[in-house]
């Protein structure tokens, strides 16, 4: 599967999004080792601090299927929704803080240095990076001897 596959899967899961306080839909999408994909959607609640991003749906899923050292690649994608309610624009976004947390759980669980790839709602714009450029020097299983 290609990054370009990635990103259009992650921008399919961001037209499901449910942002209806901040409009900004976010998507997301994960390859697995064995070539099969995850994906998630932004999910807002009218008490905000319970919201939950698009990463971390997708990363639960896996985790839920017992597939969380199988993540191999991230695409995320993000914008403001139209009045349609669908993404736009043509910057790309990346994970916050707490989604590259919740990544490097994965990562270092599986022993890997995810590529993250971050594309906009719309058009070719996506930057690429690696998890660890993303979130240097991070805290995680490792640290206390699990992974």
């Amino acid at each position: 599967m290609t990054e370009s596959d990635l990103i259009a899967l992650a921008r399919r899961a961001a037209a499901n999004a449910h942002a209806p306080y901040s409009r900004f839909a976010v998507g997301a999408a994960l390859l697995m080792a064995d070539g099969s994909t995850v994906t998630g959607a932004n999910v807002e609640n009218a008490s905000y601090g319970l919201s939950l991003c698009a990463e971390t749906v997708a990363v639960a899923t896996a985790s839920a299927a017992g597939r969380l050292a199988d993540i191999v690649a991230v695409a995320v994608i993000g914008g403001p929704m139209d009045e349609a309610g669908r993404p736009t624009g043509t910057h790309p976004v990346s994970p916050c803080g707490r989604c590259r947390q919740v990544l490097n759980e994965a990562a270092q669980m599986a022993g890997r240095d995810l590529p993250v790839h971050c594309g906009a709602a719309e058009g070719d714009s996506v930057h690429t990076y690696r998890l660890s450029d993303l979130l240097p020097n991070a805290f995680g299983p490792k640290d206390l001897g699990i992974a």
